[in-house]
């Protein structure tokens, strides 16, 4: 698998959430940002592989949707042509402030260490920046 094709899937699935209409899961209407912009935290972390999030508290209706991505991770990477099983890391982390408003990172990692932090403003999520691609040793 490229780490690029690797990243892109990321990406789309962040991005899903992010719009807040994620029909990919069955939820029609969660605010991730509105949620993160609530707490003292300011951001949330989803991690797509364990289906479980940190920073500000989520609702319901949002950890069930993390939920369900987590269930489906497997289906979806199959519908892009990636093997879920050589994916390491899968997480993006959403948050909003005054200067970029609405933004999010996706950091992406594969069993082979090779690692893709990519950052995205907006909805749906423009790419602010170069990507970051390395190889762990």
């Amino acid at each position: 698998m490229k780490i690029g094709e690797l990243a892109s899937f990321g990406h789309n699935v962040a991005d899903s959430l992010a719009s807040g209409i994620c029909l990919m899961v069955g939820i029609d209407w969660v605010d991730i940002y509105e949620e993160a912009a609530a707490s003292p935290e300011g951001h949330i972390t989803v991690d797509f592989k364990t289906g479980s999030t940190s920073g500000s508290p989520v609702s319901a209706d949002l950890n069930e949707a993390v939920r369900r991505y987590s269930e489906r991770l497997a289906e979806f990477a199959g519908q892009h042509r990636l093997d879920a099983a050589k994916i390491k890391v899968m997480t993006a982390r959403f948050g909003t402030d005054p200067v970029f408003g609405r933004h999010f990172s996706v950091i992406v990692e594969d069993s082979d260490g090779r690692r893709s932090v990519d950052r995205y403003v907006g909805c749906p999520g423009k790419r602010f920046g170069r990507s970051h691609r390395t190889r762990s040793v």
